[in-house]
């Protein structure tokens, strides 16, 4: 992305140069940085969009936001799968009639993801809403199929120290909701309220070109700033709700995990070395030419390439640690192309949420 280069104080290293594919640009990019996102160590308090060109970070918590409502062509509103929310779909198109909690809308192994309760981890918007796309369903320019929702809001971010090495993830619940969206020429109209109220706020949700979604927080009944412009970011690290095979897929709330944005036009594809003991040497050695650019493909359907593949989860006697035989790929969307590798996923005192990453532009 050819922008004003920031330099983070996290950075250990970065060089300056133009980008390969337009060389006669005046605005630098960075070529070459090694930095730890700001993450903020085992409750994982922060999403963190990076950068890569212009060696950039935005954190911002990650329960404070509930809806991003899609600024595209299609009308889409996502869930916060970074606090593990889902919904159901009621029958009733009014908003008024007194809904009820049911403790099957949740995140969780028992949880299958066909029923739709949480949006589909590929990031593809489009779809039945019905765990394929989004959860909730397109919104319609017929009211009568835009219906209420029962709306689980997940967790806050916990606060409690866990010991060296896990991650507390979840703190306490968020309570419920129930919401309804429909249309007003080019914008959204959001409807919401406690479960057991007869009267619901609504408020108003102008797209923005600019951006892949504007967000909303319900509690403050405020837009939030969330994501950078989608031309500005190009990897999210975040806790991440996902499917896992289980017999059946089901719903399943990931730590440490980094998705891609598909939507502003980012593309990954993973690099795995036959010699673990090699692969500091074969990343360095990897350069333009070496580039797959057939790879690229899965990533414009998926944006989690990376998720969390960088990592081994760990187990009964051992705790989570990077996987030291692969590094990745990065085609940003003005087709800087750049090799990523994972040093760290915890800091010195072997606290999780402190992940280190270097990166070098291929040209």
């Amino acid at each position: 992305m050819k922008k004003t280069f920031y330099i983070l104080s996290l950075a250990i290293l970065s060089l300056v140069s133009c980008s390969s594919d337009d060389s006669n640009s005046a605005t630098p990019i960075t070529t070459e940085a090694t930095t730890s996102p700001n993450v903020g160590g085992p409750n994982q308090p922060n999403q963190v969009f990076v950068d890569l060109s212009a060696n950039s970070e935005t954190a911002v918590q990650r329960d404070s936001w509930d809806l991003g409502f899609y600024c595209g062509n299609d009308f889409r509103v996502i869930l916060n799968g970074a606090i593990s929310m889902a919904v159901k779909k009621t029958t009733s198109t009014d908003i008024s009639e007194i809904q009820t909690e049911d403790s099957s809308v949740s995140v969780g192994y028992t949880t299958l993801a066909s029923l739709g309760y949480a949006d589909n981890p590929t990031g593809i918007l489009q779809g039945s809403g019905s765990g394929i796309g989004t959860a909730i369903a397109e919104i319609s320019t017929d009211n009568t199929q835009n219906f209420v929702y029962v709306v689980n809001m997940g967790y806050e971010v916990s606060t409690t120290t866990p010991a060296t090495g896990s991650v507390s993830m979840n703190g306490d619940s968020r309570g419920w909701k129930k919401i309804r969206i429909t249309r007003s020429g080019s914008n959204y109209v959001l409807q919401y309220a406690n479960l057991d109220a007869s009267t619901a706020e609504t408020v108003t949700i102008s797209k923005d070109s600019d951006y892949n979604f504007k967000f909303f927080n319900l509690a403050t009944a405020q837009t939030v700033n969330v994501q950078p412009k989608k031309e500005n970011w190009d990897i999210n690290l975040t806790g991440f709700t996902n499917y896992v095979n289980y017999g059946s897929d089901v719903l399943y709330f990931y730590s440490d995990f980094v998705s891609s944005n598909i939507l502003g036009g980012t593309q990954v594809y993973e690099v795995v070395v036959s010699d673990a003991s090699q692969t500091e040497t074969e990343f360095e050695n990897f350069v333009l030419a070496d580039v797959d650019n057939t790879q690229f493909t899965v990533s414009s359907s998926d944006q989690r390439i990376i998720g969390s593949n960088w990592r081994n989860g760990g187990g009964p006697t051992s705790l989570p640690s990077i996987k030291d035989d692969r590094f990745y790929i990065i085609k940003d969307n003005d087709n800087n192309i750049y090799k990523l590798r994972f040093l760290a996923m915890s800091n010195n005192a072997g606290e999780r949420g402190n992940p280190t990453f270097t990166y070098k532009i291929l040209n």
